[in-house]
């Protein structure tokens, strides 16, 4: 790892959390049998063009749910929709797990950096255990932008008060790597064929 480097910032879901299988999350696998819920209709209905303002915070996840689940006629309650989401995306990635933990050794800052909902970046804290894990959860619905904005990114660099070729992000988007590489960070795209690598890019 290259020796300027400060601060890791790890995105969440498809790096951590390893909840993404081929571009689908495979938490709803279950959902239409455990719920009742066919997952092409809420992935159609609660996805939807709003779903941008749920994740950079301008609308609440749960109203969000609520109005979904009511217009569609379920009568499944939001709250425990948004339980069985969580806990069935609670899929932490052995692999990348482990890194953290051994990186945790040396003088080195980690934080997430994700785009998530405030009440979801909740449950990554404190339920799902990383708020003990790293030193802070950036989310998009906390930050009121999300990744690949660069308001996303400039607020983590004003936050951590490091240069920003001091964070390296893994991130397993393409785009916010590219973005997060122009306002000069340093980052790894992180996919099925390069998962193996990060061991040496870590110096580990």
């Amino acid at each position: 790892m290259d020796s300027d480097i400060k601060a890791i910032a790890w995105d969440f879901d498809g790096v951590l959390n390893r909840n993404v299988v081929a571009g689908r999350f495979v938490w709803s696998d279950r959902l239409e049998e455990d719920l009742g819920i066919p997952v092409q209709t809420f992935q159609d209905g609660v996805f939807d063009e709003r779903f941008l303002d749920v994740i950079s915070g301008k609308r609440d996840l749960k109203v969000h749910l609520e109005e979904w689940l009511a217009l569609r006629g379920h009568t499944v309650d939001a709250s425990a929709l948004l339980d069985y989401w969580f806990e069935k995306d609670d899929l932490k990635d052995p692999l990348t797990l482990d890194l953290l933990e051994r990186l945790a050794e040396r003088d080195i800052l980690q934080v997430i950096a994700t785009n998530n909902e405030a009440r979801r970046a909740a449950y990554i804290e404190h339920r799902a255990g990383f708020g003990e894990r790293v030193s802070h959860v950036f989310s998009s619905g906390r930050i009121g932008h999300a990744k690949p904005e660069a308001a996303f990114f400039r607020h983590v660099v004003e936050t951590l008060g490091f240069a920003p070729e001091e964070i390296l992000l893994i991130d397993d988007s393409a785009r916010n790597v590219r973005a997060a590489e122009a306002l000069g960070w340093k980052a790894f795209h992180f996919t099925e064929e390069t998962r193996g690598k990060l061991h040496s890019i870590l110096g580990l």
